[in-house]
């Protein structure tokens, strides 16, 4: 059996920066966020107690997302989900 051998480059990884972006309503029972490591249209969506939230945010180094960013976000997310130039598209942008 062959060991696999690799070498690791997680300096870039660790120096990444982390976005955040919290869906949830303040005060709400947890925290519903996204999650996104260098950049910030490519994230997770995660759920966690305030607490646990707080440690989470302290740990990563997190920062928020800016508004210009959250833009771009939901106008990806859109265009995954309803498409460009089709008529669910064009409903969509009527709302």
């Amino acid at each position: 059996m062959h060991e696999l051998k690799y070498e690791s480059s997680n300096t870039h990884f660790n120096e990444a920066t982390r976005y955040i972006r919290v869906r949830s309503p303040e005060g709400a029972r947890f925290v519903e966020f996204d999650f996104a490591i260098g950049d910030p249209t490519l994230f997770v969506e995660l759920i966690m107690p305030p607490a646990v939230f707080e440690t989470f945010c302290r740990a990563n180094n997190v920062i928020e997302m800016t508004e210009a960013q959250k833009q771009t976000v939901d106008a990806e997310t859109a265009k995954w989900r309803y498409g460009e130039d089709t008529l669910m598209a064009d409903n969509h942008s009527r709302n």
